[in-house]
């Protein structure tokens, strides 16, 4: 079973992003420290991303990765807030055909024929 080890924190994160856009090449980074060359090319891609810096061509296949961490919190959000109006929509319509029957305004499901 290979080894794991824990992610890197968001402040190890920003200081190698800080390095590479100060000029160091991911690759001279990696001997330095642990995380790899694509690791840190992924980590700048994100920060320029996050910050504005650069817009990406997204496919339909790769709109979930190409979110900023706002953009998921948001859609997240907006789901279930989707959620929450779907429920209180159909208990309100419900309610309505509830009471249609209650006061006689619709007819009851049996015929009387």
């Amino acid at each position: 079973m290979p080894i794991t080890r824990p992610p890197y924190s968001p402040e190890f994160r920003r200081q190698i992003v800080d390095l590479v856009r100060a000029g160091r090449p991911p690759k001279a980074l990696t001997q330095e420290f642990e995380p790899s060359a694509e690791s840190i090319r992924k980590w700048v891609a994100r920060a320029d991303k996050e910050e504005g810096r650069r817009e990406e061509n997204v496919s339909p296949a790769s709109a979930g990765s190409a979110l900023t961490t706002t953009e998921r919190d948001e859609l997240a959000r907006l789901r279930r807030e989707n959620k929450q109006l779907r429920v209180e929509r159909d208990i309100l319509s419900r309610a309505v055909a509830w009471f249609a029957r209650e006061t006689g305004a619709v007819p009851s499901g049996s015929s009387g024929s």
